[in-house]
């Protein structure tokens, strides 16, 4: 995907965020709990007030405060000060984020718009209203994202995040398949790994690309992938994914 298309759906799923949580802004958010829509609105704002305040300064932020502003100004003051930095910039210009190999602002508004869709689902949940499909090349995009940078990469720089979850792992190997792409997630106790697909894994999770990325964020039911192999090593990667998506 190319920065464009990330921009694309971050502005269609903020607006549909943004829409369904001024019609409901007290109810629980089932997968957020104890949050309500309006603290998940706040949380966003925040996100989006963060990391633009990141490439504003190039240089890491303490995380603004936004309890005492209503939580719909907060998103759109948030979202506005986020574009504005996409817009003013280049993709490829050097700013500051928490993964190393990619220090630009393409980072974030990759990240951005995958930040966007998973909380875009959490207010549709909230509200009890039908889910809007995720695109099939974001939903893609989401699930390489979770892999390589919220589990693999940070089971080695943010270990204390999986709350002791690593030291259970045996060298499980579970391999996640969708619409025709694959990794070969290496289950180690001392760091987890992405490799290529060898034929051989323990296991294996299949899912179109929708279902996959909402259950790797547990935004699904557990059951809704299907698994073939060993289910212990699939228990034991949804163990620790708890710990890269909280």
């Amino acid at each position: 995907m190319d920065s464009q298309r990330y921009l694309d759906c971050l502005a269609s799923d903020y607006a549909r965020l943004r829409t369904i949580a001024a019609s409901a802004p007290d109810a629980e958010v089932p997968t957020c709990l104890p949050w309500t829509m309006s603290d998940l609105v706040r949380h966003v704002a925040q996100v989006y007030l963060h990391k633009a305040a990141t490439m504003e300064h190039d240089a890491r932020q303490p995380q603004p405060d936004v309890s005492a502003e209503d939580p719909l100004a907060a998103l759109d003051r948030g979202y506005a000060r986020l574009l504005a930095q996409f817009s003013h910039r280049q993709p490829s210009d050097v700013t500051v984020t928490w993964f190393p190999p990619d220090q630009t602002v393409a980072f974030w508004i990759r990240r951005m718009a995958q930040e966007t869709v998973i909380h875009r689902i959490d207010a549709e949940l909230a509200a009890g209203v039908e889910s809007a499909p995720i695109p099939e090349d974001l939903a893609v995009d989401g699930v390489d994202e979770v892999l390589e940078r919220f589990l693999a990469f940070a089971s080695h720089h943010f270990r204390e995040d999986f709350a002791g979850t690593l030291d259970d792992l045996t060298g499980q190997r579970v391999q996640v398949e969708t619409a025709g792409s694959a990794w070969l997630v290496n289950l180690d106790s001392k760091v987890i790994t992405l490799t290529a697909p060898d034929g051989s894994p323990d296991a294996t999770v299949r899912a179109d690309p929708e279902t996959l990325l909402r259950w790797l964020w547990r935004r699904t039911d557990e059951d809704a992938v299907t698994v073939e192999g060993d289910q212990s090593a699939v228990d034991a990667l949804y163990t620790v994914l708890k710990g890269a998506t909280q």
